[in-house]
C-alpha cells in the first residue's frame, strides 16, 4: 500500500515526505490487515487543503475504523454514511446549539474547499483497531503541518488531549485562536465540548480580522 502524493502541492516541500514516509510506506505495504483510508485518500485533506488557503485547523486523531466510513479527512465521511459516526454526531449537537442547524450528512468536503484542513495526527488505520498505526510516525508530519502554519494567524480547533499536546509542542505565535476543548467524542463530549460553541467564535474571530467566515451547515450555498 502506496500513499499517493502526487496532488499535495506545496505540502509536499515538507521534509517529512522525503525523510519520513519511505519508511511508512514500507510498513503500510507490509500490513495484513486492511488499512483506511485507500491510499490514494491518504493525504487528502493536504490535497483539498492548501497552506496559504487554511483559515482553520481541525485536528483530528485517526480515520475512522469502520470500512467505508475514513476518506481522508479527519471526522469526515462519505455522505450515504448512515447513522453518523458517533463523534461527528456529537460535533452537529453542538453546531446545531451554536449556530442553529448542521449539514444534513457527514461529508465535510464543503468545509475544506473554504480553507478548513481537516488533518488527522494518524493518517492511517487498521479496519477495526483504532490507533492501530499510532507508532507508525505519522505524527512527524502533524508537526510540521503545524509549524508551516504558524507563519499568519489561524483558528486552531484543537479538541482533545493528542490535539492540544501536538499544538503546544509545534505551533508557534501567540497570534492565533486556539480553542481547547475535550474531544467530541461519547466518552468526552460532556466534559467541555458540549457548550464550547467553537463554530460561532471561529467565524467571529475571522470577521473581526476582515475574513469571510466559514459556512459550516450548507454545502450548496459553500
Amino acid at each position: 500500500m502506496t500513499p499517493g502524493t502526487a496532488h499535495i502541492g506545496a505540502w509536499a516541500e515538507l521534509p517529512f515526505f522525503r525523510e519520513d514516509l519511505p519508511a511508512i510506506a514500507d510498513a503500510l505495504e507490509a500490513e495484513p490487515r486492511q488499512v483506511l483510508p485507500a491510499p490514494e485518500r491518504i493525504f487528502a485533506a493536504l490535497e483539498m487543503t492548501q497552506p496559504e488557503q487554511t483559515r482553520v485547523v481541525i485536528l483530528g486523531q485517526d480515520p475512522y475504523p469502520t470500512p467505508g466510513h475514513a476518506h481522508g479527512l479527519a471526522f469526515s465521511a462519505e455522505a450515504d454514511v448512515r447513522p453518523l459516526p458517533r463523534s461527528l454526531g456529537n460535533i452537529y449537537k453542538e453546531m446545531r446549539a451554536d449556530l442553529g442547524d448542521a449539514p444534513r450528512n457527514a461529508d465535510l468536503r464543503f468545509w475544506a474547499r473554504q480553507g478548513v484542513l481537516l488533518l488527522n495526527s494518524v493518517l492511517t488505520v487498521p479496519a477495526g483497531e483504532a490507533n492501530g498505526h499510532k507508532a507508525l510516525g505519522w505524527q512527524t508530519l502533524t508537526a510540521q503541518v503545524l509549524d508551516r502554519l504558524s507563519d499568519a494567524p489561524r483558528v486552531f480547533l484543537l479538541w482533545g488531549r493528542p490535539a492540544q499536546k501536538a499544538a503546544a509542542q509545534s505551533l508557534q505565535g501567540a497570534h492565533h485562536l486556539r480553542i481547547e476543548t475535550a474531544h467530541p467524542s461519547p466518552l468526552s463530549a460532556s466534559r467541555g465540548f458540549f457548550g464550547s460553541r467553537p463554530f460561532s467564535r471561529a467565524n467571529t474571530w475571522l470577521q473581526e480580522r476582515g475574513h469571510t467566515p466559514i459556512n459550516w451547515i450548507t454545502p450548496e450555498a459553500a
